[in-house]
C-alpha cells in the first residue's frame, strides 16, 4: 500500500497548458501516473499529451472523476486555483508554488478543513508513492519502492535521504513534500497517522527545520499515537536568531521559540531516533530495518 496517491488515483494538472505543468505532466506520466485531466480557464477543448483540458475544475471532475489535484500556478493564483479545486469536491489537493501570501494561504487551509479536503503545500515538491504514482515535480529516478515514509519540510534535504537510501538498497513506501512555506495545508501531525496505518511503511522518517512548532506538536502525537520506530533530522541548528533562512517559515524567535535545541529535545523525550546529518539518518534505517 502506500498513503495519499497510487496506482488509482485519477490525478487532474491545474496550469497544464503553462511551461512547468506540461513538462511536469509529461514527467508525471512517464513514471506512469494516471493524469485524467488538465485545468486552464480559456483553454477548455485543447489536450496535452492526449489529456483534455477543460476550463473548470468542477468539469474536470464532472467528466473524470478525478480525486486529486496537483497545482502548477503561480503564487498569486494558488489561492483561486486551490479554492476552485476544494469548493469541487476534490479530497486533496497538492500545491507547488513558493511564497504564496500568508492570507492567501490561510484562507484555503480553513476553507480545506472546512471542506474535509486535504492540502499539502504550498512550497512543496508534492507526493510520491515509488512505483505507484507521482505527482509534483520530484527526480523520480532516485526513489525506490519500499517501507520507509518520509515526510519533509525541505526538498533537497529529502532529496538528499531518498538518493543515499536507495543507493543502500533501502526503498520508500511515500514521500510527501510538507512545504516550508509560513503556512502548511497539512503539518507533520496530520501526516503520521496515514503513516502510523499504513502496512507498508515500516519507518517513518520526518525532516524538519527551525521555525515555528510542527515538530513539537509531532513529537506529543507520536509519544501517544505512534508504535512504528520514528527517525528525525532538524536542519537550521546553526541558523542565527530572528533571521529567516531560506524557507519562510525557517525563522527562529530572539526567545529561542522555533529553535532546533527545542525541537530535538521534545522528539528525544517522545522516544525519537535524532539523526544529526542525512547520511546519518541511512545508518538509524539500516539498524532499524536489520
Amino acid at each position: 500500500m502506500s498513503i495519499l496517491i497510487d496506482e488509482n488515483t485519477k490525478l487532474i494538472v491545474q496550469g497544464i497548458t503553462g511551461r512547468e505543468g506540461t513538462f511536469h505532466t509529461q514527467q508525471m506520466l512517464e513514471y506512469g501516473t494516471k493524469i485524467v485531466a488538465g485545468v486552464t480557464p480559456g483553454k477548455g477543448g485543447q489536450e496535452v499529451f492526449g489529456i483534455p483540458v477543460y476550463n473548470t475544475v468542477r468539469e474536470a471532475v464532472e467528466e473524470t472523476g478525478a480525486n486529486a489535484s496537483v497545482v502548477f500556478v503561480p503564487a498569486m493564483h494558488t489561492k483561486s486555483s486551490a479554492l476552485e479545486a476544494i469548493e469541487a469536491g476534490i479530497p486533496l489537493v497538492m500545491t507547488i508554488a513558493e511564497h504564496v501570501p500568508v492570507q492567501d494561504m490561510m484562507t484555503v487551509y480553513h476553507t480545506a478543513r472546512l471542506k474535509g479536503c486535504r492540502v499539502i503545500g504550498p512550497n512543496s515538491f508534492g507526493v510520491i508513492s515509488p512505483g505507484k504514482s507521482k505527482a509534483g515535480f520530484m527526480a523520480h529516478r532516485i526513489f525506490k519502492e519500499g517501507n520507509v515514509g518520509l515526510m519533509s519540510r525541505s526538498a533537497t534535504n529529502c532529496y538528499e535521504t531518498v538518493f543515499m537510501l536507495t543507493n543502500n538498497g533501502i526503498g520508500q513506501s511515500t514521500c510527501v513534500g510538507i512545504g516550508g512555506d509560513m503556512i502548511a495545508g497539512s503539518a507533520f501531525v496530520d501526516i503520521l497517522p496515514l503513516f502510523q496505518a499504513d502496512p507498508q511503511t515500516k519507518v517513518i522518517v520526518m525532516i524538519g527545520e527551525i521555525g515555528g512548532n510542527e515538530e513539537e506538536l509531532a513529537a506529543e502525537y507520536i509519544k501517544k499515537c505512534v508504535t512504528k520506530p520514528v527517525v528525525a533530522l532538524i536542519a537550521g541548528k546553526n541558523a542565527p536568531k530572528g533571521r529567516s533562512m531560506g524557507h519562510a517559515g525557517a525563522i527562529v524567535s530572539a526567545d529561542g521559540t522555533g529553535s532546533a535545541e527545542s525541537k530535538i529535545k521534545a522528539l528525544s523525550e517522545a522516544g525519537v531516533h535524532i539523526a544529526d546529518s542525512t547520511a546519518d539518518i541511512v545508518d538509524i534505517i539500516r539498524g532499524l530495518l536489520k
